[in-house]
């Protein structure tokens, strides 16, 4: 091979410098690459061609270099390259993690004390069984020299149909380390599992339904959009002049029905409120319809719609429905949080545990009594609940029980009952335990629940291999100085996170190894997984129509540099240029 100029040299670096910058701003933006026609004569080629044609306009000297004017074998635009390009800075990324004390995939403390989430890489199985998904986690952890004893913690998504395959890899993962304690992942879809939960009662599935029919028949067209902002400046100026209603800036502002949606958390509870606050409003479009549809069609289902909006049953499971999702909501809500401490949520979990018992326990006669009002206000009729229930007209369906208790039992105790299940399941004896003991260190209100008994505990039951009989003694001793001295210089620390950190800063993370290193096992448990649902909602916008064939490593590198690009924005230009040259022999040198 002829051994190229200088010059030569320097304008092949400056050719692929060009590229990277294009690739890096691209994957930044989660655009395409490449178009549907990617031939010279094309008025319309790929964002990769396009970017690298505006690049050129502004700095003459890449523009004498690129597309047309650099020669054949050192072009750097092909799919070939974009792609390889493209690995190298996955690669880069995925290293500057390992280079952290990592000890799990997402989630590891640094070296300065601070907790780091991170989406590590995107496994592919051939099936959801067990023992394939361990046999790929491992394989992933075994690239970057992650070792599976060294795991502390582990959670999967338990709202999915790989529930039991999750469970049994589990359980797989605690056979080789007993210390790789599961807390299931507290935010992944949390809301809608609770929601699917409700579903299991035969009523709130219906309810459901006919709240999803109500909403998309209301809200179909802008002039019923608009009909219900009328109907609700007419209902405001009604209750007004009755003095039912408060007047003030930002008051009484025009609303709309909230479609519920299995992607967006929260969603079904804002659904509901939304019906409860424009209930008069929704009614009158439906009337609007029924009178003026132009269709039969379009009447007939405002019809059906109107006769269940106006039932006693659909209001009780909306009421149910707006309590037990407004205590559920508020946990939801606070475990959405990209890296939440472990300490403040165990209270949130406990609290809304408990708010549900009360509900159940105490208060549905006061829910009841919110149905018959809101019925009374809204001219609904209310069934003697003293009667015999009966299904439907057949008289042979009667049953022997009244309908206070087919509502009580079969739709508020049996609907209550499945969201304490839900969550029973998701926050065992065994978690419960471990994250109660460690609320022992936590620093909050001046180190209020700081026990030095609770702390050996934990260390002693559940970190058995990381203290031995010898450091679990100096552990105890350790903690008789730390007591004393959280009191003098550690005060106002909010968090274990941030604890973690003040003990680093301060120089006492040494002198209190054996509590720091017991602080950071507690810290890489998983609490949280906004940043893992963070990654899938990057697939939507990575993985488009014109990129709906990505090959899984392509997709993978896609999404691990755009879910990370404050840390792939770190890496030189020079730095990439050195790694794509070391990969493999090229025509086009890169370097002297």
């Amino acid at each position: 091979m002829k051994r190229q100029t200088s010059e030569e040299i320097k304008n092949n670096q400056c050719r692929l410098g060009a590229s990277i910058d294009c690739i890096r701003w691209l994957t930044f933006q989660g655009c395409a690459y490449r178009g549907h026609d990617e031939r010279s004569s094309s008025d319309n080629r790929g964002n990769f061609i396009k970017l690298l044609k505006f690049l050129g306009s502004y700095n003459s000297s890449v523009q004498n270099l690129v597309l047309k004017n650099s020669p054949r074998f050192a072009k750097y635009t092909s799919s070939d390259v974009q792609k390889e390009i493209l690995h190298v800075l996955a690669t880069m990324l995925v290293m500057n993690l390992k280079k952290e004390q990592m000890t799990i995939v997402l989630r590891f403390v640094d070296v300065d004390g601070f907790v780091r989430e991170r989406f590590f890489d995107l496994v592919h199985v051939s099936d959801t069984s067990a023992l394939t998904l361990k046999k790929e986690l491992v394989s992933v952890l075994s690239i970057y020299n992650l070792q599976i004893e060294n795991i502390r913690g582990q959670g999967y998504d338990g709202a999915s149909n790989m529930r039991g395959e999750w469970n049994g890899l589990q359980a797989l993962f605690l056979n080789d380390c007993r210390q790789v304690y599961y807390v299931h992942c507290f935010a992944h879809r949390l809301q809608l599992a609770l929601v699917a939960a409700s579903r299991e009662v035969l009523q709130i599935h219906e309810f459901f339904t006919q709240l999803t029919a109500i909403v998309n028949i209301v809200g179909a067209s802008c002039k019923r959009h608009d009909q219900l902002q009328e109907a609700q400046e007419i209902e405001n100026a009604k209750l007004v002049a009755n003095d039912e209603l408060k007047t003030g800036q930002g008051a009484n502002q025009m609303g709309t029905l909230q479609r519920a949606r299995d992607t967006r958390w929260s969603s079904h509870f804002h659904s509901v409120c939304s019906l409860i606050r424009i209930f008069a409003a929704t009614q009158t479009v439906l009337n609007n319809i029924i009178d003026d549809g132009t269709t039969f069609v379009q009447r007939g289902k405002a019809y059906g719609v109107n006769k269940v909006l106006s039932s006693f049953e659909f209001v009780f499971s909306l009421h149910l429905m707006k309590e037990i999702m407004g205590i559920t909501n508020i946990l939801c809500q606070v475990l959405q949080q990209k890296s939440q401490d472990i300490l403040n949520a165990i209270h949130v979990v406990s609290a809304s545990k408990l708010l549900l018992q009360k509900l159940r326990d105490n208060d549905w006669c006061n829910l009841l009594e919110i149905v018959k009002k809101f019925c009374e206000k809204h001219e609904i009729d209310i069934p003697d609940m003293s009667t015999q229930y009966t299904v439907g007209r057949d008289r042979s369906r009667q049953s022997k029980i009244t309908i206070e208790h087919y509502y009580r039992v079969d739709v508020f105790l049996a609907t209550i009952d499945s969201q304490i299940q839900e969550l029973n399941s998701r926050f065992n004896e065994k978690t419960m335990e471990l994250l109660t003991l460690s609320t022992a260190l936590d620093p909050k209100d001046n180190f209020k629940l700081f026990n030095i008994q609770n702390i050996c505990k934990l260390a002693e039951n559940f970190y058995p291999s990381d203290f031995s009989d010898h450091e679990m003694i100096l552990l105890n001793a350790q903690l008789q100085h730390y007591a004393f001295d959280i009191s003098n210089h550690l005060k106002e620390i909010g968090t274990l996170s941030k604890l973690c950190q003040r003990l680093k800063e301060t120089g006492k993370s040494r002198t209190y190894h054996l509590v720091d290193r017991l602080i950071r096992n507690v810290l890489t448990l998983l609490v949280s997984t906004a940043t893992i649902e963070r990654a899938f909602s990057a697939m939507k916008i990575v993985k488009t129509r014109l990129r709906s064939k990505m090959a899984d490593e392509f997709l993978t590198d896609n999404l691990v540099i755009y879910i990370e690009k404050e840390i792939a924005a770190t890496f030189s230009t020079d730095s990439i240029i050195d790694d794509f040259e070391s990969r493999k022999k090229r025509r086009a040198q890169l370097s002297m």
